[in-house]
């Protein structure tokens, strides 16, 4: 069934997931399909809610999920709602969320887009150790391309630039293996406008994920940046994340908006950053199946621009 076809039938169901009625969501039905999709790096046409994996690894993002049968579930009922856009990493695990993705969903449906990362080492659970040296990223690569069980990735993205490294050297070894055909287009992560433009020197930039929210928007260069170019932008932690987890905290700014439109804060914070530019891709995470359900259900909610500046405002520090 398609997301559209199974949100439409089924939302009027999910109360014991939703906050209250839909009927904002439902009325936005009609939303234009190009709304819903981007062009990433001018040939990947993906939709623009899609799925953060780095959530289905064990706790400190170390090590496979408590149970693993569930978050391959996770994984297959997301493609079924229509996300065509997965983004792990080497470091989640480490490994063990790459080789889930191909445990759960290979051989891929055609479309999907795996965007994985390297470059940030995990030395222990909640560590992380950014490494850029070419070498180890030109074996980042192969080992990733092995355990997604892909002969080409969609989009490679330096995970974090490492001080100790020239960037040039770093990207230097992305855009070889660009050249040699394991990879199709390069993003970048945590970067600076200044960065972006440094980067492009050496070879095309087609997506910068930097951290991004309603309630965290220090990013709000690079988006504007990539809005200007085209590029796509990956706002990770989308409702906060683990850092920032006021949006799931009762009393919060934007609960009794949210309670207003009958829907959840977390619904409330995803719709916010879809309509907020058209080259955002969010990538919300989750083990649970009911919060996916509750996710990829805020694609639908549309409100007036007076409206959203009103829930912007109601959380601008």
């Amino acid at each position: 069934m398609k997301r559209r076809t199974f949100l439409e039938v089924s939302l009027a169901g999910a109360a014991g997931v939703l906050t209250g009625g839909l009927p904002k969501i439902i009325a936005a039905a009609s939303t234009s399909k190009s709304d819903e999709t981007f062009l990433l790096g001018g040939d990947l046409l993906v939709s623009r809610l899609g799925f953060g994996a780095m959530r289905l690894t064990g706790e400190g993002i170390w090590g496979w999920p408590p149970d693993r049968e569930n978050a391959k579930k996770v994984l297959r009922r997301a493609v079924e709602l229509g996300v065509n856009f997965i983004d792990t990493a080497d470091a989640y695990g480490p490994e063990t969320n790459e080789l889930l993705i191909a445990e759960a969903l290979y051989p891929y449906p055609k479309g999907l887009v795996i965007a994985t990362k390297g470059g940030h080492t995990r030395p222990g659970p909640n560590q992380w150790v950014p490494d850029g040296r070419p070498e180890y990223l030109a074996q980042c690569v192969d080992k990733s391309l092995k355990r997604l069980k892909l002969e080409r990735i969609d989009l490679y993205q330096l995970h974090r630039i490492d001080r100790k490294v020239p960037v040039e050297e770093s990207l230097g070894a992305l855009k070889a293996a660009q050249d040699a055909g394991k990879i199709r287009h390069v993003g970048l992560s945590e970067v600076t406008v200044a960065e972006i433009e440094q980067a492009k020197k050496v070879l095309p930039i087609v997506s910068i994920q930097n951290q991004y929210n309603i309630t965290d928007r220090d990013s709000e260069g690079a988006l504007n940046y990539c809005e200007k170019e085209k590029m796509g932008f990956i706002p990770w932690a989308p409702i906060g994340g683990s850092r920032n987890a006021s949006l799931r905290k009762t009393g919060n700014a934007l609960e009794a908006e949210a309670k207003r439109h009958n829907v959840s804060v977390v619904q409330l914070a995803l719709a916010w950053l879809l309509q907020k530019s058209p080259v955002m891709l969010p990538i919300p995470g989750t083990s649970s199946l009911a919060h996916l359900e509750e996710n990829m259900a805020a694609e639908k909610l549309q409100l007036s621009a007076e409206e959203w500046k009103k829930i912007e405002e109601l959380v601008r520090s």
